[in-house]
């Protein structure tokens, strides 16, 4: 059994020693959080202890690796730490909203020899899993373009919005991933565009955006769209699509279930999309906890790691700079 830790106890935390809990090859080992009330009601919960500090997690013998679900803000502190513990880190994205901190803590950790994986949960999704794989195998043929549709169902609290760091780097971030996931090559040049349709207000306020659109060009010309909306009135939309030259793979939305409804009045009425994210992806988030438990105890790398958050911010910071400026952005141009 591989002992983990859970540092921060917000939602997502939560979620995530739930998993690990359940996970038939883990154990929480203790929680941690700087509001011990959240800490304690999960703890409670799962029938496990808590720490008093991090220091106090990373000290004991009984934790093997750690779980980063803390704020944004403390996630490239935090991961410094660990490593220097020795102790495999699952961090959630993205390492932080600075490339300028990222980097400085890539040049401490990277030949550490500990592993560190991303919480880039949406690989670990059956459906874009599936149609990644048929890319691979060559199904579709030669790759072409891939079209990739993140929507939220409402915008998130202004509070949040706030301290995120921007559209490109909280959601589209994940967007990001997805692409060279896809794509199978790095990225080398960025367009964006983006608008303030949904909150023009608050976007204004906080020199945001809630719709945009990302074309990415990789060196062999291959193309992948991204577009994002903070507000999709129908629900959490969340669609890949990959065409080549002998024909097309995709991963749709998820339902509670796929039975339908027609009568004299309506044809194929359906159940809506599932909620958000942590319901459409329960699946990945499960299969991302096992990714993390092999790597650890085959002693391997995770297969989404430090370089690939840091490299998904490097496109977001490309994203945001042609927004300013109206131009394509070169990859070489980020450093």
């Amino acid at each position: 059994m591989v002992n983990i830790a859970v540092l921060g106890c917000g939602r997502i935390g939560v979620m995530h020693a739930r998993n690990i809990a359940n996970h038939p090859r883990a154990r929480l080992a203790t929680v941690f959080d700087i509001h011990q009330p959240s800490a304690d009601k999960i703890a409670a919960e799962l029938g496990v202890k808590t720490s008093k500090s991090i220091e106090e997690v990373l000290a004991s013998p009984d934790v093997d690796a750690i779980l980063i679900a803390t704020s944004t803000n403390t996630h490239a502190d935090i991961l410094e730490m660990a490593v220097a513990a020795g102790k495999p880190i699952l961090c959630e994205k993205p390492i932080d909203l600075s490339l300028d901190r990222v980097n400085a803590c890539y040049a401490k950790v990277r030949d550490k020899n500990v592993p560190i994986m991303l919480g880039f949960v949406r690989r670990f999704d059956p459906g874009h899993r599936a149609t990644r794989d048929a890319v691979r195998r060559g199904d579709i043929g030669d790759l072409h373009q891939v079209m990739i549709t993140s929507r939220d169902p409402g915008m998130a609290p202004a509070a949040y919005l706030k301290v995120s760091g921007g559209i490109f780097r909280d959601m589209t971030i994940h967007d990001f991933d997805m692409a060279r996931f896809m794509l199978g090559e790095e990225v080398a040049q960025v367009y964006a565009t983006g608008s303030r349709l949904v909150d023009p207000a608050l976007m204004n306020e906080l020199q945001d955006y809630d719709t945009v659109c990302v074309t990415l060009t990789t060196a062999s010309g291959k193309q992948c769209v991204i577009n994002n909306s903070r507000q999709a009135a129908y629900g959490y939309d969340q669609r890949v699509e990959a065409l080549g030259t002998l024909g097309m793979a995709s991963s749709q939305n998820r339902k509670n279930h796929e039975a339908t409804l027609s009568t004299r009045t309506f044809t194929e009425r359906s159940e809506p999309y599932l909620n958000f994210f942590i319901e459409r992806y329960t699946e990945a988030f499960a299969a991302e906890v096992s990714e993390f438990v092999d790597a650890i105890e085959n002693k391997r790398e995770p297969e989404v790691g430090f370089a690939d958050g840091r490299l998904a911010l490097m496109l977001a910071e490309a994203a945001l700079k042609s927004v300013q400026t109206g131009r394509v952005v070169n990859m070489s141009e980020m450093g």
